[in-house]
């Protein structure tokens, strides 16, 4: 499995709404994440809106995207969830990610 870590921005003024719909994401897009291989997948927030992203994979963070972009759900929740973004030109946040170096693990 290869560790994923990524950043993302949210909106400051969209940071309360973000994290409700957070609290009940779509079974079915949950389902889909796992069988594309997103595994162990979890969201950490600081007060300004920057999100650190964590996940483990069977192979890339690129291949766990086209898995998940041949999923009609997965389009809908990515066109729902651009405006909570700081992204140029309204991008998609799965078209954004910044996927960080793995510098050390235990």
């Amino acid at each position: 499995m290869k560790r994923i870590g990524f950043l993302l921005k949210v909106k400051k003024d969209k940071i309360d709404e973000y994290k409700k719909i957070h609290a009940k994401v779509w079974p079915e897009l949950l389902e889909t994440l796992s069988r594309c291989g997103w595994h162990n997948y979890s969201l950490f927030m600081q007060d300004d809106g920057t999100l650190f992203g964590y996940f483990e994979t069977p192979n890339s963070l690129q291949s766990a995207i086209e898995a998940m972009n041949n999923e009609e759900i997965n389009t809908k929740w990515q066109e729902m969830m651009a405006p909570f973004f700081e992204s140029p030109n309204g991008a998609r946040a799965d078209e954004i990610l910044m996927e960080l170096e793995e510098v050390f693990h235990l």
